[in-house]
C-alpha cells in the first residue's frame, strides 16, 4: 500500500483479518525487535520462525529431547538467540542463525512465561514465572536459579514464599503471578497475589518500592511498553490498569536509592509505599462494565499509543483496542475459536493472534485510499462533470510553471552518509549486528519425484533415437512426407482417438472429396448411443478409405515413435 494515498485521519490500528499462518499446532508467538521475524512455539516441542515479510517459514528449531508443548518464546535484544519454555519444565536457548541448541535447563516446575535479560547482547540470564512458585532468575550457563521476593514484611524486607506455597505471615496459599524486566533490565517488576507491585533490584534482589493496586486482586499479567514509559497490569478483578513510569530510563537504580534516602523518617512498608508513589502513577483503567469479561494477553502497540486485550471467554476470539486515554476504538471479532495468545507488531499497525486450533491470524488495517494526495489540485467527483480544458494545459512548458521561481542553493552540501535514528530503536548498539532476516534454504525434491523425472527423460531420449520403419524409408529416399491429421466432426469417437488409448497412432492419407461428402452425411444423421454407432462409424470410414484410395495397407501404417 502506498503511504502517499493513505488517509492520515484514520486510526492507526488493525481492523480485519488479512490472512492466517498454518504449521502444525502453534501455541505461543513473539516478534523480534524489528518485526521482521515471528517465532511460534508448537505443541510438538518445536519452534517455527516465520519470515513476516514473505509469510514463509524461514527456520524450524527442533530438539529431540523435547516433545512437550511450548508455553512461551522470547527473542534476545538483537535477534540472535531464542529462548523457549515447555511443559516438561525445560528451558532451551537456541542460536537462531545456525539452528543449534546452546543450552538446556530443567526446572522444578513448568514455566508459564519466560523473558531474556534485555540489556545483554549475549544473554545468559532469564526471568521465569513457574506454574505454582515465585518468579525466579535462571543462569542458563550454570543452571543456577535465584527466587525473587513476592511479599514484604512489616520491617520492609522482602520475604520469599514458603516451600508449601504459603506466605510466612500465614496468608492464603501463594498463587503464581507475573514479573517483567524494565527496558534496560536493571529492575524487575513483580506482581503478587496480594495485589501489589514490587520493584526489585536485579543485582542485589532487594525490594526498593511497593505499589498497592486498588482492590488487592491477583496480578495475572504485567507488561512494559516498548519505550518503557508505561506499565500495564491485568488483575483478577477483570480490570486492566495503565501506570506511568516516573523513573529515568538510565540509572534507575541510582534514582531509587536517592528516593529511598529522602524518606529516612519512614520505616517498613510505609517507606516502600512512599517510594513507590514516586515511581508509578495510575493513569487509566480499562474494563467491560457490561459483561465483566476476564482479559487475556494484554499488551501495548509498538508506539505505546494503543492498548489491546483479548477476551478470555471460551469459544470467543474477540480483541478489544483502546487508546491510552481510555476510549474504546475497536472490537475485533474473529472465528468461533478461543484465543490463547496475542502480539502487536513492533512497528506496523498489525496484531497477530493464536487460536486454540493452532492457527495464527494476522489482523491488518483496512486502508481507505485518498487519491487526492497525488496532486494538490486533484479532486474527487461524486458524479460526472463537463471538463473545460485550459488554454496552456498541454503546452510543453505551461505558463504557470514559467512564473514559478525555484530557489535552490546549489552550493549546499547534502549529507548522504549520516542518517537520523529511528526513535523506536534509539538504544541500538551500532557495533552489534542485528539479525533481521534469515537466509532461505530451498528444500530438495522428493526422491520419488526425482526418479520419476529421470525415468521420463530416459524414455524421451530412447523415443527420439529410435526410428520407425516409415522414417527409415523416408531417409533412404531423401523425401519428406507431410501427413496431416484427419479432422473429424463432433459427434462420436474417431478411430484415431481409440487407437491413442491403445498406445498406438495411425497415419491416414488425405481423404478425397467423395470421402468428405460421406463424412458430412454421417454427421447429419442422428447417431445412436452406445458401441454400435462407434463400430458402424469405424466400419464405414474404413470402407470409404478403401473405396476412395483403392488400397488399405498403407492406411494402417503405424509409427511407434509417436
Amino acid at each position: 500500500m502506498n503511504v502517499t494515498i493513505i488517509d492520515p485521519l484514520q486510526g492507526d490500528f488493525p481492523e480485519v483479518i488479512e490472512e492466517y499462518l498454518q504449521h502444525g499446532n502453534m501455541k505461543c508467538i513473539a516478534f523480534n525487535r524489528r518485526g521482521t521475524l515471528l517465532a511460534a512455539g508448537c505443541s510438538d516441542g518445536s519452534c517455527v520462525i516465520w519470515d513476516f515479510e514473505t509469510r514463509g517459514i524461514a527456520k524450524e528449531l527442533r530438539d529431540k529431547d523435547c516433545v512437550a508443548p511450548i508455553t512461551s518464546v522470547c527473542w534476545s535484544k538483537y535477534g540472535h538467540h531464542l529462548l523457549a519454555s515447555a511443559t516438561d519444565r525445560s528451558l532451551t536457548l537456541w542460536d537462531v542463525k545456525s539452528g543449534e541448541k546452546i543450552a538446556r535447563v530443567t526446572l522444578q516446575q513448568t514455566t508459564l512465561l519466560v523473558r531474556l535479560h534485555p540489556g545483554s547482547c549475549t544473554p545468559s540470564i532469564c526471568l521465569a514465572c513457574p506454574l505454582s512458585s515465585a518468579p525466579i532468575l535462571v543462569d542458563l550457563n550454570t543452571s543456577s536459579s535465584t527466587v525473587l521476593p513476592v511479599s514484604v514484611s512489616d520491617s520492609g524486607i522482602g520475604v520469599l514464599p514458603h516451600p508449601r506455597n504459603k506466605f510466612a505471615d500465614g496468608s492464603p496459599p501463594y498463587t503464581p503471578t507475573a514479573a517483567t524486566f524494565n527496558k534496560n533490565g536493571d529492575l524487575i517488576y513483580v506482581g503478587n497475589s496480594k495485589g501489589e507491585i514490587l520493584i526489585v533490584d536485579f543485582k542485589t534482589i532487594r525490594v526498593h518500592a511497593m505499589i498497592p493496586i486498588l482492590g488487592g486482586s491477583i496480578v495475572r499479567n504485567i507488561v512494559f511498553s516498548r519505550n518503557g514509559q508505561y506499565l500495564l497490569t491485568n488483575s483478577n478483578d477483570r480490570v486492566i490498569r495503565i501506570y506511568e513510569n516516573l523513573l529515568t530510563q538510565k540509572k534507575a537504580v541510582v534514582a531509587l536509592e536517592e528516593m529511598t534516602s529522602s524518606f529516612d523518617n519512614l520505616q517498613g512498608t510505609e517507606k516502600l509505599k512512599a517510594v513507590g508513589s514516586k515511581c508509578l502513577i495510575l493513569q487509566r483503567e480499562f474494563q467491560d462494565a457490561v459483561t465483566k469479561i476476564q482479559w487475556k494477553a494484554p499488551c501495548f502497540s509498538g508506539d505505546g499509543d494503543w492498548v489491546v486485550g483479548a477476551s478470555a471467554t471460551k469459544g470467543e476470539h474477540k480483541i478489544y483496542i483502546w487508546d491510552r486515554s481510555g476510549y474504546l476504538a475497536k472490537i475485533l471479532e474473529g472465528p468461533k475459536e478461543a484465543l490463547i495468545d496475542l502480539a502487536w507488531h513492533p512497528v506496523r499497525p498489525l496484531v497477530v493472534s493464536v487460536s486454540i486450533t493452532g492457527l495464527v491470524y494476522i489482523w491488518a488495517k483496512d486502508y481507505t485510499e485518498n487519491w487526492s494526495a497525488f496532486a494538490p489540485d486533484f479532486k474527487e467527483l461524486e458524479e460526472n462533470e463537463e471538463y473545460v480544458e485550459r488554454e496552456d494545459e498541454f503546452d510543453l512548458v505551461p505558463e504557470t510553471d514559467k512564473v514559478k521561481d525555484y530557489e535552490v542553493n546549489e552550493d549546499e552540501e547534502v549529507d548522504v552518509v549520516n542518517f537520523d535514528k529511528d526513535p523506536a530503536f534509539s538504544d541500538s548498539d551500532a557495533s552489534m549486528e542485528e539479525l533481521c532476516f534469515l537466509t532461505a534454504i530451498p528444500s530438495p525434491d522428493a526422491p520419488e519425484q526425482q526418479d520419476k523425472y529421470v525415468g521420463s527423460s530416459t524414455k524421451v531420449e530412447e523415443s527420439t533415437h529410435s526410428g520407425s520403419p516409415l522414417s527409415v524409408d523416408v531417409e533412404q529416399n531423401d523425401q519428406a512426407i507431410i501427413l496431416p491429421d484427419l479432422i473429424l466432426a463432433e459427434g462420436g469417437n474417431s478411430a484415431a482417438e481409440e487407437t491413442v488409448g491403445n498406445n498406438s497412432s495411425k497415419r491416414r492419407r488425405k481423404p478425397s472429396a467423395k470421402g468428405l461428402e460421406l463424412q458430412a452425411d454421417q454427421v447429419r444423421k442422428p447417431l445412436k448411443k452406445g458401441k454400435s454407432s462407434n463400430k458402424s462409424f469405424k466400419s464405414k470410414n474404413k470402407k470409404n478409405d478403401q473405396d476412395t484410395n483403392g488400397f488399405a495397407p498403407e492406411d494402417d501404417v503405424t509409427d511407434e515413435c509417436l
